[in-house]
């Protein structure tokens, strides 16, 4: 199967994670990344509880990337007025808040509950994809495990309550 080519849209945890396994090379060596401010952002907060060897470098994370965006502050203002969509953080509300905005073929890689099931709610499932997703296309093994939450499997036990209303 060949490797997508479309925006994967990331977010803060999702990167840290692909950092701690040591897979942030391979990730931007093979997809479009694409990333919001808030994200980029939150990825250089908690340093305090963070080994040295999960900091990121600002720099060299804003290199790797194929977009970076501004937050659009009345799109997210938007969603913020939408009823379902108030538990999600600053973060994932500037992602969604650009995605739903895209018009090109694109993904998002997220590993939370409540920014999974916004998007299924707004019928975007095949837009939804894990870490451990990615990396499997490319046959990437990271040096660690991806924390559960990160897996393929997570993510499609996820979508199959949704899909199920379970949740």
């Amino acid at each position: 199967m060949p490797v997508y080519r479309g925006a994967v849209l990331m977010d803060a945890n999702s990167v840290i994670e692909a950092h701690r396994v040591s897979a942030w090379d391979a990730l931007a060596g093979r997809y479009r990344i694409v990333m919001v401010e808030t994200c980029v952002t939150e990825t250089q907060t908690g340093f305090q509880r963070r080994r040295p060897e999960a900091t990121i470098d600002r720099a060299a994370l804003l290199a790797s990337l194929t977009e970076y965006h501004l937050d659009d502050l009345v799109r997210i203002m938007e969603l913020q007025l939408d009823p379902t969509g108030v538990f999600l953080d600053a973060g994932e509300m500037s992602l969604w808040a650009h995605a739903l905005t895209r018009t090109d073929d694109w993904q998002i890689c997220r590993a939370d509950e409540a920014s999974m099931k916004f998007g299924f709610d707004r019928k975007k499932r095949d837009n939804l994809v894990s870490l451990g997703g990615l990396l499997a296309d490319i046959g990437h093994r990271p040096v660690k495990p991806l924390y559960r939450n990160f897996e393929k499997a997570w993510l499609d036990a996820l979508i199959h309550k949704l899909v199920m209303k379970l949740l």
